[in-house]
């Protein structure tokens, strides 16, 4: 039987885990709106990679015979004033969903629930990915500036870092 206090800390994970996905596909839209399609690959994939996040933690409930709750959808904002400021949008969530694992982490070591402590390592990992991530695509992001011909090379890097096709370069 799941600990009650862990399922709690997991379905508010899941909660997270979506609307993160929800922020990144609606900055997808708006990045793609603007004539960004590299960027917008770039963040399709990666609310993509959320969902999976999310339904990970589905499943590890499910699966430790707890009862995974689905959460209502999330409307996140659908406008952004520049491709820095959704970068830094994105990496300050990082940082909360960071804080949030590292929490559960916590608080199975409190529980001596060592199935979740173990189960939960890879979103530590994952995490450290995470921020590492956007902190160099932000860093990038201030070397260009508002410099059009460094975006467009920022947008067609960031394609290339999607894992998609070319196809929209």
């Amino acid at each position: 039987m799941m600990n009650k206090k862990i399922e709690k800390l997991l379905n508010d994970q899941i909660e997270k885990e979506y609307s993160s996905s929800q922020l990144y596909l609606s900055m997808a839209s708006w990045s793609e709106n603007q004539g960004f399609n590299g960027t917008a690959s770039f963040l399709y994939a990666h609310s993509d990679e959320e969902r999976e996040h999310m339904l990970k933690l589905v499943k590890f409930i499910n699966e430790r015979g707890g009862e995974a709750i689905i959460p209502a959808i999330y409307k996140p904002d659908v406008s952004f004033d520049s491709m820095e400021l959704i970068f830094k949008a994105l990496l300050e969530h990082e940082v909360k969903v960071t804080e949030s694992i590292n929490n559960i982490v916590g608080a199975c070591l409190e529980e001596k629930d060592y199935t979740t402590h173990n189960f939960m390592q890879w979103y530590v990992s994952e995490q450290l990915e995470e921020e590492a991530l956007a902190r160099n695509i932000l860093d990038k992001l201030k070397l260009i500036g508002n410099d059009k011909g460094g975006l467009y090379l920022f947008d067609r890097d960031m394609q290339s870092s999607s894992g998609a096709d070319a196809e929209t370069a």
